[in-house]
C-alpha cells in the first residue's frame, strides 16, 4: 500500500492530500530514509513524521485496504 495512502487509512494523518503533502515536503522518513508518498509500506517499516517541533514514530503492524475507525489503531504502534 503506497505510504500516503496508508497515513490516511491508519488515520495518522486525516487527509490524503495532507500526508502526500508531508511526504512531498520531506517530512516522512521510513526506515531513516526520506519517503516519497508512492512508496509501499510493509508491516515492520518505522515511520517517522515531523509535526512542527515535535516528532512521531510508529511502527507498521498490518497493513489493510479498508479499516474501521475503532480498529484503526490496531494497525500500528507508537515508539
Amino acid at each position: 500500500m503506497r505510504l500516503d495512502k496508508y497515513l490516511k487509512t491508519s488515520r495518522i494523518i486525516k487527509r490524503r492530500t495532507v500526508a502526500n503533502e508531508a511526504c512531498d515536503s520531506g517530512r516522512v522518513t521510513v526506515n531513516g530514509k526520506t519517503a516519497k508518498a508512492s512508496l509501499d509500506v510493509k508491516p515492520g517499516d518505522i515511520i517517522e513524521i515531523a509535526f512542527g517541533s515535535s516528532t512521531t514514530k510508529v511502527e507498521v503492524l498490518e497493513v489493510k485496504e479498508t479499516v474501521r475507525k475503532d480498529d484503526a489503531s490496531s494497525m500500528f504502534r507508537v515508539l
